[in-house]
C-alpha cells in the first residue's frame, strides 16, 4: 500500500481553505492564511531553485562551449543585471526605476515578439489541420475565426456589437466549456485522491 502523505496533505489544505470560503471563523480563517503563506513560500523556493538550475545549467554550457553559448551568455547577463538592479544597495526591488527599465526595454518586447510568432505558428497549425481534414479540425478554425472577428477593435455602432457579442460569447458558451472542464477535473483529483489514499489499485477495479 503506498503512502498517501502527500495526497492526503494536498486533500486537508483544498478542505481547509474550502471551509474558510464557506464559514466565517476567525481560527479558521488564520489557519487558511498560514497554510496559503506555506504554499507561498514554496511556490517562492522553487522558483529560485528553477532559477538558481538555469543559471547552473547555462554556465556549464558557456564553460564546455557546447550548445548554444551565445545565448547562455546573454541568459546569464540578463539574470545577472535583474539581479544587479533589484538587489542594489538602495534599490526598491521590483518597483525600482532600473528593474522597470529592464522590464519595459527587454522582457515586454522579446515576450511581444513570442506572441506574434505563436500567430503565426497558429495559423501554420490551423493550415495542417485542414489540410489532414477532419470535422473537429474544421470546427477548431471556424470558432477560432469567428472569436477573431468579434475582438476586431472597431469603433462605432458595429464595433459595440462586435464587443457585446464577445463579451456574451466569453460567459456563456466559452464560460460553459471552461467551468465544464473545471468541474470534471476537480471530481477526477477527488476521486484519484480518494483511491490514493484507500489504497485503490489499477488491480482492484
Amino acid at each position: 500500500m503506498r503512502r498517501p502523505t502527500l495526497t492526503a496533505l494536498v486533500v486537508l489544505i483544498g478542505v481547509l481553505l474550502l471551509a474558510d470560503l464557506l464559514v466565517v471563523n476567525s481560527v479558521l480563517g488564520q489557519a487558511a492564511g498560514v497554510a496559503v503563506d506555506a504554499a507561498i513560500l514554496v511556490a517562492a523556493g522553487a522558483a529560485l531553485a528553477a532559477v538558481g538550475a538555469l543559471a547552473v545549467r547555462r554556465a556549464g554550457d558557456l564553460w564546455r562551449r557546447r550548445g548554444d553559448p551565445v545565448g547562455a551568455a546573454l541568459v546569464l547577463i540578463g539574470m545577472g543585471a535583474v539581479l544587479v538592479a533589484g538587489l542594489r544597495p538602495g534599490a526598491d526591488g521590483p518597483a525600482d526605476p532600473a528593474v522597470q527599465w529592464i522590464v519595459a526595454a527587454l522582457l515586454i518586447p522579446i515576450g511581444a515578439t513570442l506572441f506574434g510568432l505563436l500567430f503565426v505558428t497558429t495559423l501554420a497549425a490551423a493550415r495542417r489541420s485542414l489540410k489532414t481534414g477532419g470535422r473537429e479540425a474544421a470546427i477548431l478554425v471556424g470558432a477560432a475565426i469567428v472569436a477573431l472577428i468579434l475582438l476586431l477593435p472597431l469603433a462605432g455602432a458595429g464595433g459595440a456589437w462586435l464587443a457585446a457579442a464577445g463579451a456574451w460569447a466569453l460567459d456563456v458558451p466559452i464560460g460553459a466549456v471552461f467551468r465544464g472542464l473545471l468541474i470534471g477535473v476537480g471530481l477526477l483529483t477527488a476521486v484519484f485522491a480518494a483511491r490514493t489514499m484507500l489504497g485503490i489499485g489499477a488491480a482492484d477495479d
